[in-house]
């Protein structure tokens, strides 16, 4: 979010900004995050209650800044309610859209009430939040990660080869975030290469240790990385053609360009799916105890976690052929002579 456009948020909103950035470590990114989704939850809350319509230039130019805690305060459990109802029947939101845009107005007024204390009755603390489909989290194959890897490792006319397969063999083998990729700097590496620390979610520090494919792909990249031109002072490992430190943007730019060079293209994938597949390929074929995964991929809660422990299809295919019963048939009948007369 522009600055000129934060200041013209209602100082609640500000404050509960800079509690999210300063007192709770969040990302830059994630703040703004929420203020989009409050701002939003502010207009409605102005336009409906004067009867304007909830759409078009009405929406775009309704003015919020003026609103206090007083005006939050008088918010009704209802009122959030018909919130979600608008959300569900006009902007046709997603159930986990309207999941998250809810998870930010209830962390505003839990912020309002319990940190702030600036009024007791809190009308979003039990509002539940929309069912989500439970889906499974999408991810390569071991096939299809090896092609990936090697349709890098053969592009001979990049000249970022080293550093483009390093970083997507961090992804596969580690299971780190964008972000966490990106921000990594050179002291972050141990000096035999065992380890690495990543700055992940809330600027919580955790350390990854390297398998032989990570240290192989970055000390091939590491003699790239020390002959290379940087600015005065850049202290990122990944860095991009300028010299300085590479982008988040670009990162998923080289993600998608090999994907498609690999004919992976047209599945949906994306970095968030290499961080999938590296956690996947984990607990399915490594056997890592759930809690040993939950540490390497810096989830704060177990439950988030859970979502790799699904079987997979030949997993689930195993276990039936397994069964010790599998194998007992139904005996035929042997046709016997009959001993009645007519």
């Amino acid at each position: 979010m522009k600055y000129e456009e934060f200041l013209l948020l209602p100082k609640p909103y500000i404050e509960f900004a800079k509690y999210k950035k300063s007192i709770q470590g969040l990302s830059e990114k994630t703040v703004d995050e929420y203020m989009l989704d409050l701002r939003l939850f502010g207009k409605y809350l102005v336009l409906s209650s004067s009867g304007n319509r909830l759409n078009g230039e009405n929406f775009e130019k309704c003015d919020i800044s003026h609103l206090t805690v007083d005006d939050f305060a008088a918010v009704t459990t209802s009122q959030i309610y018909d919130f979600l109802y608008y959300l569900d029947t006009e902007r046709e939101d997603s159930n986990k859209t309207k999941a998250r845009k809810l998870s930010a107005v209830k962390g505003f007024y839990k912020y309002l009430t319990v940190k702030k204390n600036y009024f007791e009755n809190n009308p979003a603390a039990n509002i539940e939040s929309p069912k989500l489909k439970k889906q499974l989290p999408k991810h390569l194959t071991v096939d299809e990660s090896i092609i990936l890897l090697e349709t890098v490792a053969s592009d001979r006319e990049s000249k970022n080869r080293e550093r483009d397969y390093a970083m997507l063999t961090l992804f596969l083998n580690c299971g780190m975030r964008l972000s966490e990729l990106a921000g990594i700097d050179m002291r972050d590496i141990d000096h035999e290469m065992r380890s690495l620390r990543v700055t992940g979610k809330g600027s919580k520090e955790r350390i990854i240790y390297l398998n032989d494919a990570c240290r192989a792909a970055l000390g091939d990249y590491m003699s790239v990385r020390f002959a290379a031109q940087t600015k005065p002072g850049e202290s990122a490992l990944f860095i991009s053609s300028r010299g300085t430190r590479i982008s988040n943007k670009t990162v998923q730019h080289v993600v998608y360009k090999y994907l498609d060079a690999s004919g992976l293209g047209n599945k949906g994938y994306s970095t968030h799916k290499l961080r999938h597949t590296a956690a996947t390929l984990m607990y399915q074929t490594g056997k890592v105890d759930i809690r040993v995964l939950k540490d390497i991929l810096g989830h704060e809660q177990l439950n988030t976690t859970q979502i790799y422990t699904h079987v997979s299809d030949k997993g689930m295919e195993a276990a039936m052929n397994n069964n010790p019963l599998s194998e007992i048939m139904p005996k035929k009948e042997k046709n016997l002579p009959s001993n009645t007369k007519e």
